[in-house]
């Protein structure tokens, strides 16, 4: 079976495939002629969503979309589902400014997670919800030059470093993407036997 992935991002179309692979899902990229969505919700789950039933009236097939983020507890949940858009500019841009924000808040009360919303549309227009999240903290200064977006600055304390020092693999496994993606794998394979 086929799903498209609504996203040109080609790090998630290979780890989708490489978790999906094995139930027998073939994962493609969403065509370049594919809209934008305007991602208007105010919940992760809520974009998640509206990608995804975006890219399934698009192309017909079945489809998985998914919105991820920061959630800082010292800033009432920010950057949140704006995590992409705190600021102009680029990963490094943002980190700084997430720094500038927390350049006052105690090295005890900057914790943290990373979450991800995943939505799958089916063939018959059901849908599938999961949600996973990594718990950690914001440190007060970038470490590793792994990963992407806030990565350098999100510190797991059982693995004693930053997403940004893990390997990709281990990265993979514990994060909110990762544990969200084993959700969904395990509801597809229930679903498609």
């Amino acid at each position: 079976m086929r799903f498209v992935l609504a996203s040109h991002n080609k790090k998630k179309l290979d780890e989708l495939s490489a978790i999906l692979g094995g139930l027998g899902i073939e994962v493609v990229a969403l065509p370049d002629d594919a809209p934008e969505p305007a991602e208007d919700g105010t919940t992760f789950e809520e974009n998640a969503r509206i990608k995804a039933l975006a890219a399934h009236a698009h192309t017909g097939l079945p489809a998985i979309a998914d919105d991820s983020g920061l959630e800082v507890d010292a800033l009432g949940g920010a950057p949140g589902v704006y995590s992409a858009r705190y600021c102009p500019g680029t990963d490094n841009d943002r980190n700084l400014f997430l720094l500038k924000n927390m350049e006052h808040i105690d090295e005890c009360e900057r914790q943290a997670r990373f979450v991800c919303a995943i939505c799958c549309v089916l063939p018959d227009g059901q849908e599938i919800n999961v949600r996973g999240e990594c718990e950690g903290e914001i440190l007060t200064e970038l470490h590793g030059t792994g990963g992407f977006g806030y990565d350098p600055l999100f510190y797991v304390r059982e693995y004693d470093c930053t997403f940004g020092e893990l390997s990709q693999q281990t990265k993979n496994q514990i994060s909110h993407r990762g544990r969200a993606l084993q959700k969904l794998a395990n509801a597809l394979s229930k679903r498609l036997k």
